[in-house]
Formats: structure tokens, C-alpha cells, sequence
């Protein structure tokens, strides 16, 4: 399995997680491993840290989201944004413009068609103001 495949597990068990908020992140990790496919390491440990961040990142994406309130974007987006933000400031093993690029790409798979732009758009301000 491929980095990508493998963020694509964490953003799957990410965006599950938003639908079902009382869940432990190790049920939601069975579950996965259970009915999809075995769940890498890379997957579980970049859900975790996406996890126990989420605050810190939601406050990051109100701030480049020229005024849109989180609770405005769609909760797909949230997750990719969420995911990226984890692998830019948490994973030293990936290099920034590879996680935005990745964010791209799975929004441009899960989202809506003009949502990619909008993703690009945060993570890449984000990016440039440090």
C-alpha cells in the first residue's frame, strides 16, 4: 500500500468519526480494519494526531477561510483540511507541498467539483505565512 492509500484510510476514519462523535478512535479503527481493509500504521497514527489536534487546526482553517465558519464547510472539506494540517505541522516526513498536493487530490475525489480550489487556497496561505 502506497503513502497515498494510506492517507486516504486516515481521511476515511477522519470523516466517519464526524458522524459518529461518541465513538472511541479505537472502535472506529476496528470497525475500519473489520469491513474495508487492514488499516495501516501510517493510517492510524495520522488519524490519531488528526484526532487529538482537531482543535488547533479548526482554529488555522477559520483563520485563512476569509470568513467562513467552520460549521459553514462541508464536514468532507473540514476532514481533508484537518489531514493536511496534521501531515504539514506533525509529520516530519512529509514534505508541505506533497501533503497540500494530497489534500488536492482527495478533494478533488470526495468533494465537490470547485472545493479542491478552496482547499488549495487555505493550506497554501497557511503555508505562505509561515
Amino acid at each position: 500500500m502506497n503513502r497515498s492509500e494510506m492517507r486516504e484510510q486516515a481521511f476515511i476514519l477522519l470523516f466517519e468519526k464526524e458522524f459518529f462523535k461518541d465513538m472511541p478512535l479505537q472502535e472506529i479503527e476496528e470497525v475500519f480494519s473489520e469491513n474495508v481493509s487492514a488499516l495501516s500504521d501510517y493510517a492510524k497514527e495520522l488519524f490519531e494526531i488528526t484526532f487529538a489536534h482537531s482543535g488547533e487546526f479548526d482554529e488555522i482553517i477559520e483563520k485563512y477561510s476569509n470568513g467562513w465558519k467552520l460549521n459553514r464547510i462541508p464536514k468532507v472539506n473540514v476532514s481533508i483540511l484537518r489531514l493536511a494540517l496534521a501531515e504539514i505541522i506533525y509529520m516530519d516526513s512529509v514534505p508541505e507541498n506533497v501533503a497540500i498536493n494530497e489534500a488536492v487530490e482527495l478533494a478533488k475525489k470526495y468533494s465537490g467539483n470547485e472545493d479542491y480550489a478552496f482547499i488549495n487556497g487555505i493550506l497554501g496561505s497557511y503555508s505562505r505565512s509561515k
